[in-house]
């Protein structure tokens, strides 16, 4: 599985923005997917998850309430949905996928290159 993250970049405080995960590989749909991020200076952290059926949702507990993320298995795309964007939301955001529906970067396999997500106040 190649995964490849879009849909960074400048957006004020309050705003919205949406990432995009792409995947290329005929067993994408059976994957969890999870977006982590790491602001610069800091590790990387947990941000989403959704399993393969997309039934299954989990988020951090800074982001809940203002990001959902979603996905279309027919697209091979699973969608990063970010509203009232926050300073410390800045942050390069990885989408990475794993057959394993965990918060660790280490249940999971492949990682995109990420995108990167600066939020101005």
């Amino acid at each position: 599985v190649q995964l490849q993250a879009s849909g960074g970049g400048l957006v004020q405080a309050g705003g919205s923005l949406r990432v995009s995960c792409a995947a290329s590989g005929r067993t994408f749909s059976s994957y969890t997917v999870a977006w982590f991020r790491q602001a610069p200076g800091k590790e990387r952290e947990f941000v989403a998850l959704i399993n393969w059926s997309g039934v299954s949702t989990g988020y951090a507990d800074s982001v809940k309430g203002r990001f959902t993320v979603s996905r279309d298995n027919a697209k091979n795309t699973v969608y990063l949905q970010m509203n009232s964007l926050k300073p410390e939301d800045t942050a390069v955001y990885y989408c990475a996928a794993g057959k394993v529906t965990g918060r660790s970067e280490y249940d999971y396999d492949y990682w995109g290159q990420g995108t990167k997500v600066t939020v101005s106040s």
